[in-house]
């Protein structure tokens, strides 16, 4: 495994710090141009990265700087924190288009593996499973990371609704009923999710769950309430957000459904399609031409089930890549 301070392949490899963000981002934008990936990252995400998933870049962070300073290659490492069971590390890196093709990809990757084994050998468990997330126009980077050893787990299909077309009438019966978001339930909402969610989904702590929201739009999210009793309960919840910095990459603006959740008890009453519905319309009346969202599922062939059915079509993908321990 590559040390820090070592000279190889024509770079200076050493952790990544904080004070790197700038050439960090620089490199960012560099890849996502040259790639024409669907998406741009903005500098408040790339700083919310560093407070919420790089929090000891020292011993997990590994960059190839060239003799100028400017960052050519990274790795990153990062555990979910609050995750309950096996743990799972997620890899993250990428390297400048210019230096591709002479081993500095495969050096980063090596490290990373190397890293995650260290991470999951000193945990208490013994076992986990190593994450990478590739892009399906990646495939240069699938056949990288297939000859290291991952195999496919899971795909994931970003979607897109025309505003345009007529929303279906749809409502829920008292009861319940349809509620803008309000700070005041958020507690509510985030221990509804950690349960409509359970076994699919990491639980996510108060602190997580309020952290990484520079795009959440109250306006476009929505609860299902029950109000049987005195105090209402969250039945379902919808939470949106507004990536304006992908719509021109993406060639149209869209409203993005974050996250969508049904309790147990409340499933059944058509209230994720009312809260879909009335996150539309939202959509509509703020002048975007689109409703957006992703779906994760197991296999290549996986129906599209409600979304299908609502009239979202799918529009790009990516695959899941493992290492099980």
């Amino acid at each position: 495994m590559i040390g820090a301070g070592e000279q190889r392949l024509g770079l200076l490899w050493r952790a990544v710090e904080h004070q790197d963000a700038p050439t960090l981002f620089a490199l960012w934008q560099q890849i996502e141009e040259h790639d024409d990936l669907p998406y741009r990252s903005t500098r408040e995400e790339l700083d919310e990265s560093f407070v919420t998933q790089w929090t000891d870049l020292a011993e997990n962070s590994i960059g190839g700087f060239d003799a100028g300073g400017r960052l050519c290659a990274f790795g990153l490492v990062s555990v979910s924190p609050g995750e309950q069971g096996p743990v799972r590390v997620f890899l993250d890196g990428g390297v400048r288009p210019d230096y591709r093709h002479r081993g500095v990809g495969s050096t980063v990757l090596e490290w990373q593996i190397e890293r995650a084994r260290q991470i999951l050998a000193d945990d208490d468990h013994g076992t986990g499973t190593i994450v990478v997330h590739v892009e399906e126009e990646m495939s240069h980077t699938a056949d990288l990371v297939r000859r290291y050893g991952f195999t496919e787990a899971g795909y994931h299909t970003e979607m897109r609704r025309d505003l345009s077309l007529e929303l279906p009438d749809v409502s829920v019966q008292r009861p319940l009923s349809v509620e803008p978001w309000s700070a005041e339930l958020d507690e509510q909402v985030r221990l509804a999710h950690n349960e409509s969610s359970s076994g699919q989904a990491p639980a996510q702590s108060a602190t997580l769950w309020a952290e990484g929201r520079t795009y959440f739009v109250p306006e476009w999210s929505f609860l299902v309430l029950d109000r049987t009793s005195d105090r209402a309960q969250v039945a379902g919840y919808l939470l949106s957000s507004r990536y304006e910095q992908d719509w021109a990459t993406l060639g149209w603006s869209e409203g993005y459904v974050d996250m969508l959740g049904v309790r147990a008890p409340w499933r059944g009453q058509r209230i994720a399609t009312t809260l879909l519905v009335r996150a539309m319309s939202a959509f509509a009346a703020s002048g975007m031409e689109f409703a957006a969202l992703g779906v994760d599922h197991a296999t290549r062939q996986d129906s599209l089930g409600l979304f299908g059915k609502l009239g979202f079509e799918p529009t790009r993908g990516s695959t899941t890549y493992t290492i099980e321990l």
